[in-house]
């Protein structure tokens, strides 16, 4: 070990951080490391990744809001990228749903490339509702005015999307389809029941059906006509 690597600070889970230390410290960590600061707390993920428990669950979800974003300009999908929420929180969702902030988004992309501020609708893959992506991080992204709060509990074969409402989440309800419906991006419709039993055709046949609807297609105009005012 050569005498950089010794100066080189490590992460540890519950280590207690302001945000510029995390920042300072992750910059110096392994690429493929992944840690989160959490109400100023750093939260490190496992280096292995579950295929059937957490990969394959991301790829699907990727695809599903990819799908959405070529039929809606505007919009951007980010992977497993790092958000300035707030002076304690920076969190690394799996993924997350962006209007741009020429049409209107309430967060942006900052010189140094990272989100800063609230994403219209933020997606988590967890492994059981025990996740502290179902407590700690919900409360978080609550109270920094995260619209929508999308996580796929996968132990328990379920989704609960909540639903940013005078300051708390309510949990929205699929319909008697299994068809849940974002209520702030029209058009994002997710069959939960094809997509629990790997019907991916189905799940896109659906979300097309969303994206063909006339809130979709008015939904589109809104943001081009935003984006042309501010040019």
């Amino acid at each position: 070990m050569n005498a950089t690597q010794i100066l080189i600070p490590a992460f540890e889970n519950g280590d207690v951080l302001t945000r510029a230390e995390f920042e300072r410290r992750y910059q110096l960590m392994p690429e493929h490391q992944k840690a989160e600061l959490i109400e100023g707390q750093v939260y490190m993920a496992a280096a292995a990744v579950r295929a059937i428990h957490h990969g394959r669950p991301h790829s699907l979800i990727m695809g599903w809001l990819m799908t959405y974003e070529f039929s809606t300009p505007g919009v951007m999908v980010l992977d497993n990228t790092t958000v300035r929420l707030d002076l304690d929180n920076e969190p690394q969702p799996d993924a997350l749903l962006r209007i741009e902030e020429s049409c209107g988004g309430q967060s942006r992309v900052s010189e140094d490339d990272y989100i800063e501020g609230a994403p219209e609708l933020i997606v988590e893959i967890a492994g059981s509702s025990a996740s502290y992506d179902l407590h700690h991080k919900l409360q978080v992204y609550r109270r920094n005015g995260v619209r929508e709060y999308l996580v796929w509990v996968v132990q328990e074969r379920e989704f609960r999307w909540h639903l940013l409402e005078e300051g708390q989440y309510r949990l929205q309800q699929p319909n008697s389809s299994g068809v849940l419906e974002s209520p702030f991006f029209p058009g994002l419709r997710l069959d939960a029941t094809a997509l629990l039993a790997g019907e991916m055709q189905q799940v896109l046949a659906v979300l097309q059906q969303g994206l063909s609807s006339p809130e979709h297609q008015d939904f589109v105009a809104r943001l081009e006509e935003i984006k042309a005012g501010e040019g």
